[in-house]
């Protein structure tokens, strides 16, 4: 199995007894091992590849600890020799890493990735001995046993202290399991790998020293540089730097006596997400009848690409109907209406569009259209109109770079029941090689005049294979716990701030320009600034704790959230793993008392700002009677759900408190650099939230918790006039329809019956697939009208009647 969970590796001569195998029949039947090759599959037994093809034995296989590789062994066709391998999980990228002409099998990965544990008979065929060898290859193997007779099977425990094996070296030479202690650090010095156990390794960032035991300007800038070093990387979730970040964050929890908090009595609490999206095995598409001007086969990556978000699998030869720009769209007064499938049948067809807005429109009708016009809005109309697939072009007119859209991440990764094909201009125009039309001229006629009929273009059917692989990572959060008592505390406050960052590559949410967008975005305001913020407050309540000076009964657990720039992912994985998350009422609320959130805390201008101000009533007698000694400027705000960590609280009754100063020229791009900050103000700000969570860990009561009734600022809302009260979980990647995570009180949503955990599927006759459905299902709704909302709850469909309210 993948780290993940997601896939399995395998080892299968399966090849070999199909009817158009390429084997030696009586070598086969002498030896079916001689033909096993490695292969992988999705967990569920689906999408089956080959990855290895040489004569030889090639199994054993396990995959890296980040999921990206896969060790094994392969043996030479006489099966006299085995060496030890490794590539990647496509299949690409072999490396030899053994070359001792002996039996080398069973590898292993150390946690760390580094290094590989394996057994081999170097030393004689019977006495198989432990050796290890780092993962490129690139030293000679090192020795780990020294006892006569089998060592073999190795395995490391999770955390890389432990090491199990079978050996003989029993009195009746049984073989039996054998467990000891390892020591990584003799290992990597052995290996001439960095060592990981001192300041200097390369991937821990010295911690300060000499900090103050108050909240000190100085040490939050000491915290600031360290995140914000060049080793980080721009803290990208699920990559090295985002682990050198939390390895850093957790060691200063430590350093302050915080017990950990996060999986099996570590800091770290992991969590699994979809960081990317590429192209798999097997990708076909293919025009029937061929000719030289429409050839039978065409090349993905050169002549075509699938969306993100379309269906795959097997599309079977279909006809092919043009649909000028796939646009339906009401008229408006000075607007008239447009609708490109007029007069064409498209049900179980390929429907054929212009990718962007016809070329001559005034300027107010592009407006009036803009918001049709989208790849996903055009999708969504095509699969109401019974298309099989969509295919995309941009046309001569378009003056493109790329004729391709490009196969981009999308974060939501929602899908949809069609395929979705962007194709060039090339393949376009063989596909209407037998109409009346050129590519240009189609598109010059229908750019001005957007009414040209659509029409079933002749003599050509088209069939596809699509294949996408979901690049699955792992982030992490950190999480440390100060204790107040002998024994945790019932109820505790949380105090967190987003670790991850931005990276470097040209993120999709970079602001940056062109040449600086494959820059490192140290993102010192977003957010070293808020992680620097709780570790100051953590040192400073840990101080006080030791001198007996700190009045409080409840715990105070700090935590360093990862994936929030990918949609509040580590936040939203803890919430929903500490309690029921279809039950707002259950659990969390009675023991996370108060949630406070920093987030771009590092650059104030006239005033902080605090939101969630509404959450509870207790929080302007809390602001007021921090800030007295203090005496910030400070700007209250009632809306809690905002599009930071904070809302994954809110969503689950919990009152929140989220600081914020403000945005700049520098958020979301290489210059957003340490040197910028305010310290001074940061540390005041570190000062009032430090008093606030002091005086809740010593109240007698819990705050209560109040919805806010002001309309929530984190989702995108393509200014909808019509209002249900629903609040989607953005984060969540793989659901066909809309997951609830909660529904506003008293809302319309809420009348209705809806609750969180709900997955909409139907809107007023709509069907839902993803968020994108249900936006523009939503601007077709009438205020005060009632309407069908069909959600899946529990894997049952329940309808109910839902009457929209007015957001204005």
């Amino acid at each position: 199995w993948s780290p993940n969970g997601r896939k399995i590796v395998f080892a299968s001569n399966r090849h070999a007894y199909t009817d158009n195998a390429k084997v030696d029949k009586k070598l086969l039947a002498q030896d079916p091992s001689r033909y096993i090759d490695l292969y992988i599959m999705d967990a569920s037994g689906r999408n089956v590849r080959r990855l290895t093809e040489s004569e030889g034995y090639d199994g054993g296989p396990f995959f890296s600890p980040d999921g990206e590789r896969i060790v094994w062994r392969r043996f030479s066709p006489d099966g006299e020799r085995s060496e030890i391998y490794t590539m990647k999980t496509d299949g690409t990228d072999t490396n030899r890493l053994t070359d001792l002409h002996a039996i080398s099998w069973a590898p292993f990965y150390h946690p760390s990735g580094e290094y590989i544990i394996f057994s081999t008979n170097l030393n004689g065929f019977e006495n198989f001995e432990l050796y290890m060898v780092d993962v490129r290859g690139e030293r000679e193997p090192v020795r780990v046993t020294d006892k006569p007779g089998f060592d073999g099977l190795p395995v490391f425990s999770p955390d890389g202290k432990e090491l199990v094996w079978t050996s003989n070296r029993t009195p009746g030479k049984q073989s039996q399991l054998f467990r000891a202690d390892w020591n990584d650090a003799l290992a990597r010095a052995l290996l001439k790998l960095p060592d990981q156990s001192g300041p200097t390794a390369r991937n821990l960032l010295p911690l300060p020293e000499d900090l103050d035991d108050r909240i000190h300007e100085k040490d939050l800038e000491a915290h600031v540089r360290a995140l914000t070093d060049p080793v980080t990387e721009g803290r990208l979730t699920g990559t090295a730097g985002e682990k050198i970040a939390s390895s850093y964050v957790a060691r200063s929890f430590r350093s302050l006596g915080l017990k950990p908090a996060g999986d099996s009595g570590s800091y770290f609490q992991g969590f699994g997400f979809t960081a990317g999206i590429s192209l798999g095995k097997g990708n076909r598409l293919d025009a029937l009848p061929a000719d030289s001007a429409r050839p039978s086969g065409y090349e993905v990556g050169t002549d075509w690409l699938p969306f993100s978000f379309s269906r795959e699998g097997e599309i079977p030869a279909s006809e092919i109907v043009y649909a000028g720009y796939g646009l339906q769209a009401p008229g408006t007064e000075g607007q008239r209406a447009i609708d490109d499938y007029a007069g064409i049948d498209v049900t179980d067809r390929w429907v054929l569009v212009f990718r962007y807005l016809p070329e001559e429109l005034s300027p107010e009708s592009r407006q009036h259209l803009h918001r049709y016009s989208s790849i996903r809005h055009k999708a969504m109309v095509a699969r109401e109109q019974g298309a099989k697939g969509l295919l995309v072009v941009s046309g001569p007119r378009s003056k493109v770079r790329n004729q391709l859209a490009p196969l981009k991440f999308d974060v939501s990764l929602a899908g949809t029941s069609i395929a979705a094909l962007s194709i060039t201009d090339a393949l376009a125009t063989g596909l209407l090689h037998g109409s009346d039309w050129t590519l240009e001229e189609l598109q010059s006629r229908t750019d001005s005049n957007s009414e040209t009929p659509g029409f079933l273009i002749p003599d050509v059917t088209l069939s596809a294979n699509i294949v996408l692989e979901r690049q699955r990572k792992t982030g992490r959060n950190v999480l440390g716990r100060l204790q107040v008592g002998p024994s945790p505390s019932q109820e505790f406050i949380v105090l967190g701030a987003h670790l991850d960052h931005l990276g470097s590559g040209g993120s999709s949410s970079s602001l940056a320009e062109d040449e600086e967008r494959n820059d490192i975005h140290p993102g010192a305001d977003d957010n070293a600034s808020g992680v620097a913020a709780i570790l100051e407050i953590a040192q400073q309540q840990a101080q006080l704790l030791s001198e007996g000076r700190l009045p409080a009964t409840r715990d105070l657990v700090f935590a360093a959230w990862s994936g929030e720039e990918l949609g509040l992912l580590g936040s939203a994985f803890w919430t929903d793993h500490v309690i029921n998350p279809h039950d707002a009422h259950a659990g969390l609320s009675s023991r996370v008392i108060a949630y406070l959130n920093f987030d771009m805390v590092g650059r104030m201008q006239d005033a902080v700002s605090i939101y969630g101000v509404g959450s509870s009533s207790v929080w302007p007698r809390e602001l007021e009677a921090a800030n007295v000694p203090i005496g910030l400027a400070i700007q209250t705000h009632q809306e809690s759900s905002l599009p930071t960590d904070a809302t994954s609280f809110y969503n689950r009754q919990v009152p929140t408190l989220a600081a914020f100063t403000g945005s700049h020229t520098d958020y979301h791009t290489p210059s957003d650099t340490a040197e910028k900050l305010d310290y001074e103000s940061l540390r005041d700000i570190a000062r009032l939230m430090s008093k606030i969570s002091t005086s809740l860990a010593a109240r007698s009561d819990a705050p209560e918790f109040v919805e806010s009734t002001t309309t929530p600022q984190g989702a995108p809302r393509a200014n909808l006039r019509a209002y249900l009260g629903t609040i989607p979980d953005y984060a969540s990647s793989e659901v066909m329809g809309v997951l609830l995570s909660g529904v506003k009180k008293g809302g319309p949503a809420d009348e209705a019956g809806l609750r969180g955990g709900d997955i909409i599927i139907e809107l007023a006759g709509r069907k839902i697939e993803n968020i994108y459905d249900y936006t523009f299902a939503i601007e077709a709704l009438k205020i005060g009208e009632a309407n069908s909302i069909t959600v899946d709850r529990g894997g049952k469909s329940m309808i109910f009647s839902v009457v929209p309210s007015s957001r204005d």
